[in-house]
C-alpha cells in the first residue's frame, strides 16, 4: 500500500506532495531519539529539531493552511508520537495569538514559538469543565492596566515545560482569552498517561495576564482555534494506523506457521482488507474536512467532527489488529506496534471525546 499515494487526490497541490516527501526524509533522519519515558527532554529537543527544521512554520502562523499541518501531523505520527505531539502544539499552543492578539502579543510570542524558542500550551479544560467549557470557574478580574486570573486548568498539554499558557477565564464580559508567562502559574503538579507526554494541571494564584482578543469573546476564539487543529487530530490518527499496517503487513509476510506464511490465510487477508479501507475512508473525510476550509474557505465544524471521530476510531481498531496479527510481538514493551497501542488512546479523548463529536454532527444536520 503507497503510503504517499492520496497525495495524488484532488485535495492536495503539488506543493503538499513535496512537503510530504521532505518531511517523511526528515523524520527517518532525525526521529531515532523521540522515543522513551523521559518526556519532557524529548519534546523540548523536539520542539528545537521542528523549529530549525522549518516545519514549525505551518503551525505557529497566522495563515494556517490545514491540508499542510494535517499532512506532517500524519508524517510525523507515523514516525514518532511525540513528534506529533511536540509539533501540533506549537500550533495550538500559539493559534489563538495569531487569530485575534495584538500585534505586540504576535510579536512577543510567535516569532519564537516558530523557531522552537519558546514552548507554548493551551489551558481551557478544568476540573469539572472539560467538554462543557461553559462550566468553567477560572475567574478573570481587572488589575490596574491588566488583568489577573484566578483558577486551575487541568489535562493541559506541554504543563510544566511551556514557556506561555494561552488561557481561557472568565472576565465580567464573559469567557476572555490570555496570555500567562509560565513564571507566573504553577505547573509543578504534573499527570501521567499511559504514553508519556508532558502534562500538569496549572495552577493560577493571582496570575498576571495579557488580554487576548477581545473581552466576552473567548470562547468563540477557543472554538475558531480547535476548528483548524481537529481535523488534523484525525491525520496524526492516519499516521499511527498506517505506521500499523505497515507493522502488520510486513509481519504477515514474514512469519511463517503450519507450513505456510500468515499472510496466505485468508482470515489475515480480511482483516489486512478491513484495516487499509478503514484507513482510506478516515483519510478521504480528514483531508475534504481540510481542503473545504484552506480552499473553500467554508466553515467546518460538521466536517471535522466527522474526520475526528472516524479516524481517532478507525485508528484504534486497525491498530488493535495490528496487535492481534503480531501476536506476542504486539504486547512487547517498545515495538513500535506496542507503543502505538498506547498512544493512540487518547486521540479519541482530546479535543473533543468521540461522543462529543456525535453529539456536534447531530446539532449540526438538525440545523438543516
Amino acid at each position: 500500500m503507497d503510503r504517499f499515494g492520496h497525495y495524488d487526490w484532488p485535495f492536495f497541490d503539488e506543493r503538499h506532495a513535496k512537503l510530504a516527501a521532505e518531511a517523511d526524509a526528515w523524520a527517518r533522519d532525525n526521529l531515532a531519539h523521540a522515543h522513551g519515558d523521559d518526556a519532557d527532554a524529548i519534546c523540548k529537543r523536539l520542539v528545537q529539531d521542528l523549529g530549525c527544521a522549518g516545519y514549525l512554520n505551518h503551525a505557529v502562523t497566522q495563515t494556517p493552511d490545514v491540508r499542510s499541518i494535517a499532512l506532517l501531523r500524519e508524517v510525523f505520527a507515523y514516525h514518532a508520537g511525540l513528534a506529533d505531539f511536540a509539533f501540533v502544539m506549537q500550533g495550538l499552543g500559539s493559534g489563538a495569538i495569531g487569530l485575534a492578539g495584538s500585534d505586540a502579543l504576535k510579536k512577543k510570542y510567535l516569532p519564537a514559538a516558530a523557531r522552537g524558542d519558546a514552548i507554548a500550551a493551551f489551558a481551557l479544560s478544568e476540573p469539572d469543565a472539560g467538554s462543557d467549557v461553559q462550566a468553567m470557574s477560572t475567574r478573570a478580574r481587572k488589575a490596574g492596566n491588566g488583568w489577573v486570573l484566578d483558577g486551575t486548568k487541568t489535562w493541559i498539554s506541554n504543563g510544566g515545560i511551556a514557556d506561555f499558557y494561552v488561557t481561557f477565564a472568565r472576565a465580567d464580559e464573559g469567557i476572555t482569552g490570555f496570555v500567562v508567562d509560565a513564571k507566573d502559574v504553577d505547573a509543578t503538579e504534573r499527570i501521567d498517561i499511559v504514553a508519556p507526554h508532558p502534562m500538569a494541571l496549572v495552577k493560577y494564584r493571582g496570575a498576571r495576564a495579557e488580554l487576548l482578543g477581545e473581552p466576552g469573546q473567548g470562547f468563540k476564539l477557543a472554538m475558531r482555534n480547535l476548528d483548524i487543529f481537529r481535523t488534523t487530530v484525525a491525520a496524526a490518527a492516519l499516521g499511527f494506523a498506517r505506521r500499523a499496517l505497515d507493522e502488520a503487513l510486513a509481519h504477515a509476510k514474514d512469519r511463517r506457521m503450519f507450513g505456510q506464511r500468515l499472510a496466505d490465510f485468508q482470515l489475515t487477508q480480511a482483516k489486512l482488507a478491513d484495516m487499509a479501507t478503514a484507513i482510506d475512508a478516515g483519510a478521504l473525510l480528514a483531508y475534504r474536512a481540510a481542503w473545504m476550509r484552506d480552499v473553500r474557505n467554508a466553515r467546518v465544524t460538521r466536517e471535522a467532527a466527522m474526520a475526528k471521530m472516524y479516524a481517532t476510531e478507525t485508528a484504534q481498531q486497525v491498530i488493535d489488529d495490528a496487535v492481534q496479527i503480531l501476536g506476542g510481538l504486539g504486547v512487547k514493551h517498545g515495538h513500535p506496534v506496542e507503543r502505538l497501542y498506547r498512544e493512540v488512546r487518547a486521540l479519541r479523548i482530546y479535543e473533543g471525546a468521540t461522543e462529543v463529536q456525535k453529539l456536534i454532527i447531530a446539532r449540526d444536520l438538525l440545523k438543516s
